[in-house]
Formats: structure tokens, sequence, C-alpha cells
């Protein structure tokens, strides 16, 4: 059968009239905005403040030029293609899109991760903070997230990428989604699906179990700390918890 090769994808967006695209055009810049100058702010703050290097903040640090980079894989093209009503996206620029946006956020969970083992060791081995949570260790950490999340996610990605699109080309969605272009592919996708099936079921429960682990374990220390009798490293380290739980979330 004759089929005609795709070599762009329509992405409907996220609203059908005019007047919801340039609203959503506002309230979305002014959140990407703020985004990117608070993260920028974090990093400029903990770079320049001779207080602030320690390993906590060296992972802050990562954290908010990791959003940074991940909300940039999606938003200003959503933000283009509202503003100029043009939506469509290169085969090409979709496949860098999609690998880009999984990759960076299979990144963050890892990092995330990575942030409470940090705090764990900080307060429940506040002793042996120090000589654990060395330099050499964290950029390692750091790397790993990146190295991990690239390798798990790359495999798929191509797999995709070698898939041929002949049929229909448009995807109900504001970014090119790994489902929606499977779906649109005009052979068996059956592998694909199950490897990305299996990479979600290791990534999402392990990062999750972690956090939630550490945490945990964390709760139970300061419950065990005696108001009257606990060290004055525990609390501090207490509060930079507290500070860094909330400066996450913000920046989430």
């Amino acid at each position: 059968m004759n089929h005609t090769t795709v070599v762009e994808f329509v992405l409907l967006g996220l609203a059908e009239s005019r007047h919801w695209e340039i609203t959503l055009f506002l309230f979305l810049g002014i959140a990407y905005l703020l985004i990117l100058l608070g993260n920028i702010s974090v990093i400029s703050i903990t770079l320049t403040n001779n207080f602030l290097q320690t390993p906590m903040y060296y992972f802050l640090r990562n954290f908010a030029l990791l959003e940074i980079t991940f909300t940039s894989t999606f938003l200003p093209s959503t933000l283009y293609s509202l503003l100029t009503e043009r939506k469509t996206i290169s085969l090409p620029g979709c496949f860098l899109q999609m690998l880009f946006f999984y990759c960076l956020g299979t990144c963050t969970l890892f990092h995330m991760a990575v942030m409470s083992l940090d705090r764990y060791v900080a307060i429940c081995r506040p002793l042996h903070y120090t000589a654990i949570m060395n330099s050499r260790l964290c950029l390692q950490l750091i790397l790993g997230c990146w190295a991990v999340s690239f390798l798990m996610m790359f495999p798929p990605t191509i797999m995709t990428v070698q898939l041929p699109f002949c049929g229909p080309n448009v995807m109900n969605h504001f970014y090119c989604d790994a489902s929606l272009l499977l779906q649109l592919s005009c052979t068996e996708t059956g592998f694909i699906e199950e490897l990305m099936f299996i990479i979600l079921i290791i990534i999402l429960p392990g990062t999750l179990i972690v956090t939630a682990v550490s945490y945990g374990c964390i709760i139970v220390t300061i419950l065990h700390i005696p108001s009257s009798a606990g060290t004055s490293a525990q609390h501090s380290e207490v509060g930079r918890t507290l500070t860094k739980f909330c400066l996450c979330s913000s920046l989430c």
C-alpha cells in the first residue's frame, strides 16, 4: 500500500479558542519566568555565599539547574505555539523533545532520592556526615543520576525514532508524548511499550521507596531527640532539612 511518510507532527495544544490560548500564554509565561528567576536565584546565592558550600546546597544547586533544563524542554515551544498558533513540530524536534523530557524527568526523580539520602546521613549519622558526604562522592552521585537516566531512557527513545510513521500525524497534546507517538506508528510497537513499562516500574517505585524510607528514618530520629539533651548539630540539620524541603517544593 502507498503511504505518505510523516515529516512533522501536529500538536493540538491546550486550548481550542484563541481567547484561552492568550490566557494560557500569559499564565504559563509568568510561571516560566518565575521558575527561571527562582532557580537562577538559588544557583547564584549558593555559588556566591561561602557559608552555603555544603553538600546540601550543592545538591540543591544542581536540582535548580535540573528544573531549568527540564521545564525548558517543553514550555518555550508551548508558549511559542500559543502565541503564534503554529501547532506543528518537526520529526527530529519531536524526538529530541521526547528524549530530553523523559531523561530529565527521570534524572529529577533520582536527584530527589539522592537529596533525601543526604539528609538521612546528615541527621541520622551526624558524626560521620562530613566523612561520608565528601565532594568526590557528591560529584559521583550527581553524575550517576544523569548517566543512569540517559542510559535507561535512551534505548526506548532510539527504538521509537526508528519506527515508521506513515499515517495520521495529529497528537492531542502540547508536547511529544511517547505513548501517543507509538499509537501513530504504522508498525508493531508492543516490545517498546513493554520496555518502557519495565523502566517505569523500576524508576518510580525505586526512587519513591528510597525517598520515603530516608525521610521516615529522619522523622523517627527527630522524635527520639530529647528536647533538653538533643545535640545542637542534629537540631541544626533538622532546620536545614526543613528549609531544603520548602525550597524543593517551591521549585517543583
